[in-house]
């Protein structure tokens, strides 16, 4: 096999030698505390801050930290919001805390809200999909999980609907970047001992359904929303999307929970995870944070219509 990545022996797995030479290769590039948590410190008082744990790597710089309803409104339905489970996905962390200061007040009346806009910190001081020990947090929501950021998130949700009830709705932030197909995929099966086979990246922004419980009407919903804000991706040349085929426009299903993906942790019935384009000629940082902040909107309106 030819190699394609400067890490590990080609067809074979990675030795901790390797993950150790990979987690080497990793800098800071921007600041958590910065970007992040300065904007947890303005809160309006509708909501409240609380810290669900902190990753071992830097506890004292890595606490995890979510936002809620201040004063839960009894008999209306619970919403989770998760952004940064992929730390590199920046507009999923900076679009989950745009809606949390321009848009949540609008709801609180009505939805309470769970929000948790970084879940991998470190992640997203690195810009990396994995966390330090070059596990992937959105293949790790299972039991046991490998990744000590969906563990912890896992906890939190749990505890939540111990206290309250279950979760009418999640949504999930994320981005489909160029360097998906430049690094990660290329690491993955580096780590992993296998052959890279090169893939597209598409073009706009797209949801991905749970493929057991899909729910079109919510997903077409959501991408009318955003299709005010900035352009949804079409199907490759074989009506798929990242390998998987379009449902509708806009739309492609995986099996959350099988694959251990973040959009998968609660039973809730509304779930979804977007997907931004940020790389495009026809995308900004402010365009993309404003997709995110579009798809929670239309999340949490088709719930409300749907009550």
């Amino acid at each position: 096999m030819r190699r394609f990545y400067p890490i590990g022996t080609p067809g074979q797995p990675w030795t901790d030698a390797d993950t150790a030479t990979w987690l080497e290769r990793q800098q800071r590039q921007r600041s958590y505390h910065d970007e992040v948590r300065a904007q947890l410190e303005r809160l309006d008082p509708a909501f409240e801050l609380r810290r669900y744990g902190a990753l071992s790597i830097d506890p004292a710089r890595y606490p995890l930290l979510c936002v809620r309803s201040a004063r839960p409104v009894a008999g209306a339905p619970w919403a989770l919001i998760t952004g940064g489970v992929h730390g590199y996905e920046t507009s999923g962390v900076q679009g989950a805390l745009q809606f949390l200061h321009t848009a949540a007040r609008d709801y609180v009346d009505q939805i309470n809200l769970l929000i948790a806009p970084c879940v991998s910190p470190w992640g997203y001081e690195v810009i990396n999909r994995w966390n330090p020990r070059a596990v992937d947090p959105n293949r790790s929501f299972v039991a046991d999980s490998p990744a000590e950021e969906s563990a912890a998130l896992m906890s939190l949700v749990a505890e939540t609907a111990a206290n309250h009830g279950p979760f009418a709705l999640h949504i999930d932030l994320h981005e489909t970047t160029d360097s998906d197909e430049e690094e990660f995929r290329p690491a993955l099966a580096a780590r992993d001992g296998k052959s890279h086979e090169p893939g597209l990246i598409p073009d706009g922004f797209y949801t991905v359904a749970d493929s057991q419980n899909p729910q079109p009407a919510f997903q077409k919903a959501i991408i009318a929303a955003v299709e005010q804000v900035t352009h949804i991706a079409p199907p490759d040349n074989n009506g798929q999307i990242i390998g998987a085929d379009v449902t509708q426009h806009g739309v492609i299903h995986y099996p959350f929970k099988a694959l251990g993906l973040c959009a998968g942790v609660t039973d809730a019935r509304f779930t979804t995870t977007t997907e931004v384009y940020p790389d495009s000629d026809a995308a900004t940082p402010e365009i993309c944070n404003a997709a995110q902040v579009a798809a929670v909107r239309g999340a949490l309106d088709f719930l409300l219509a749907s009550a």
